[in-house]
């Protein structure tokens, strides 16, 4: 017998905000820190303590980069003011692989990481990152940003996301929340990066409103309380979890494309981080396994499970 309860209407209340902001963008000060301490917690009492105290540690070397560096200059005005009236991210992905200062922080992250505590075939995959050659590594982190991960080399990738991670957050962190603009269906207004998960809030100012997430740059984004992040449709919405009702994670799932994506409740337990309590409930996944939907949400951290 399945572990899910039958699909059931969200039974929250819809448009308790008149206005919430559109897009939450990341404070590098603070954005690793956060989801470090949550993997610790986590990590307490989880099958899954292993990886989630590495992840812990890989999200603490994060933290020091991050805070270790400048602030960057926000991008020229023109380009912004092109990329909102074309309704595309400002942030270009493919351009970050030739960035001047993103070798450095690549290099600097990766010698930061080899002191944490890993499986033997983990450590392997980041020495032979470490001394690989620039052409090589570059191709690596193509694959990252375009959200194309083989399964045959998961480690060096989950290192280069990592990584990529911090420059991504730094970057997103001193553009203008207000002149960001929807750029497509479930799609980051920041970096056009899909949802790890979404989750409604109990912030000030933004109560009861749902945001997706972005596990790249850490932006988040207002959308529509009952709605599907894949498809965009509003009809045949339901929603599954082990523990019932009251669950503070649920699979959002669509009958009109068949997909899921994890729903956090931070209005219940403020302290749920999406990409970390996306990895925490991998139960809910193994059990989606059993569904007829696929996964919509995108995380580097659970590839290959």
């Amino acid at each position: 017998m399945s572990a899910f309860q039958s699909p059931q209407p969200d039974p929250s209340a819809i448009g308790r905000l008149a206005k919430a902001p559109f897009a939450l963008l990341p404070d590098p000060a603070s954005h690793f820190r956060r989801r470090a301490e949550r993997f610790e917690v986590l990590a307490a009492d989880s099958a899954l303590a292993p990886y989630l105290r590495f992840l812990a540690g890989l999200s603490a070397r994060q933290q020091a980069l991050a805070s270790s560096l400048p602030p960057l200059p926000p991008p020229p005005a023109a380009q912004l003011e092109r990329a909102r009236s074309a309704a595309m991210p400002p942030l270009d992905r493919h351009a970050m692989v030739g960035a001047a200062d993103l070798t450095g922080l690549v290099t600097q992250f990766l010698d930061a990481v080899a002191d944490l505590a890993m499986p033997a075939p983990a450590a392997a995959a980041l020495a032979a990152l470490r001394v690989a050659d620039p052409a090589e590594r570059a191709a690596m982190l193509g694959n990252v940003l375009a959200d194309a991960i083989p399964a045959d080399a998961l480690p060096q990738h989950l290192f280069l996301s990592a990584a990529l991670q911090v420059q991504a957050v730094r970057q997103a962190a001193v553009l203008d929340a207000a002149r960001l603009v929807p750029v497509g269906t479930g799609l980051c207004p920041v970096c056009g990066g899909p949802p790890v998960a979404s989750f409604v809030t109990g912030r000030p100012g933004a109560e009861g409103a749902r945001y997706a997430a972005c596990a790249f740059c850490g932006t988040a984004w207002n959308e529509v309380r009952i709605k599907c992040l894949a498809c965009n449709s509003t009809k045949g919405i339901g929603y599954r979890a082990p523990e019932g009702e009251d669950a503070t994670i649920k699979a959002e799932t669509c009958d009109a494309c068949r997909s899921w994506v994890k729903i956090l409740y931070q209005d219940r337990n403020p302290a749920l981080d999406p990409l970390a309590d996306d990895v925490g409930s991998l139960g809910l996944d193994l059990l989606m396994q059993g569904a007829e939907y696929r996964r919509a949400g995108f995380d580097p951290f659970l590839i290959g499970y």
